[in-house]
């Protein structure tokens, strides 16, 4: 599995395990969980991204008891995870709204939390979950030089910001934003003609996919023509239609990490054949005219 640096001393894997829905699994036992993890670093997918918010603020403590029964699980991974949305659960039942909160305080708060949560000494790399319309940039990016400088979080970046966004927090700061994690994939492409990935990709900095295989819709709803697209693709090349479809973000020059989420460990392998997959220009810009409904002008 091809690797890539977001900062010294730190590589994920070019495919990222997301674990969104890890308390969704009916088998919520650390052996379920174990058994994800060591079909992925079967792989060679040995990041795994996650944030305090998943699963009802459950999906970390998962991950920790898993990490907890395998003394040196750990040290073969990168976790990834997020902070700054303040959801409404039922966790906490008196938050009137669901909201962003990236004072400095949270997040100290919810690095700490994270931290106990999963078992760990440290974050590989911490993603400010949202953009927050009532950022204290200064403050914001005080709080993640404090963290990397304290030795609690190696690397940060952010997720779901648009480039003005990412520019004003950078400047506050002395730490490098390493990433952004933004939805992307067949059923999300416009980030390749927003400016988003144009963005990151002049600063030479590698791009995070979330819901790369569009949460599962691109199953259900995608135009037909594109399954049979991405169908006669694999059949080509011997691989599944999903992994043609994760191997279409892979094929961009900026280096895009995307994170897949199936919560099936049979499918984790398969989906890796992504890293097998060749895409010509053509290819490439067919399936994006046949998940947009029209080609390019």
């Amino acid at each position: 599995m091809e690797r890539v640096e977001l900062a010294e001393g730190l590589t994920l894997s070019r495919i990222v395990y997301g674990m969104w829905r890890l308390a969704e699994d009916p088998d919520r036992s650390p052996a379920r969980v174990r058994a994800k993890i060591e079909a992925c670093l079967a792989a060679g997918i040995t990041s795994i991204d996650q944030a305090d918010v998943y699963g009802d603020h459950e999906s970390q403590a998962l991950l920790g008891a898993a990490l907890a029964e395998d003394a040196g699980l750990r040290a073969r991974l990168e976790i990834v995870t997020k902070c700054g949305v303040m959801a409404m659960t039922p966790r906490f039942p008196l938050r009137r709204v669901k909201h962003y909160d990236t004072s400095a305080g949270h997040i100290a708060v919810s690095v700490d939390g994270s931290l106990a949560a999963m078992g760990i000494e440290q974050i590989d790399l911490l993603l400010v979950h949202r953009p927050d319309p009532l950022m204290d940039h200064m403050e914001t990016g005080r709080a993640l030089d404090d963290l990397v400088a304290g030795g609690k979080v190696r690397a940060v970046g952010v997720s779901n910001f648009r480039p003005h966004d990412f520019a004003l927090l950078q400047s506050a700061m002395e730490t490098p934003l390493v990433t952004n994690q933004i939805e992307l994939g067949l059923m999300a492409p416009a980030g390749f003609l927003n400016g988003e990935l144009a963005f990151l990709q002049e600063r030479g900095l590698p791009p995070m996919a979330w819901s790369p295989l569009g949460g599962g819709r691109l199953f259900s709803t995608a135009p037909v023509g594109l399954w049979a697209a991405l169908r006669r693709v694999g059949a080509e090349q011997g691989v599944d239609a999903a992994a043609v479809a994760l191997a279409w973000l892979l094929r961009h020059p900026a280096g895009i990490l995307p994170v897949i989420g199936t919560g099936r460990p049979e499918r984790i392998a398969g989906l890796a054949d992504a890293m097998t997959v060749q895409i010509d220009r053509e290819t490439w810009f067919e399936l994006l005219a046949l998940a947009t409904g029209s080609e390019v002008a």
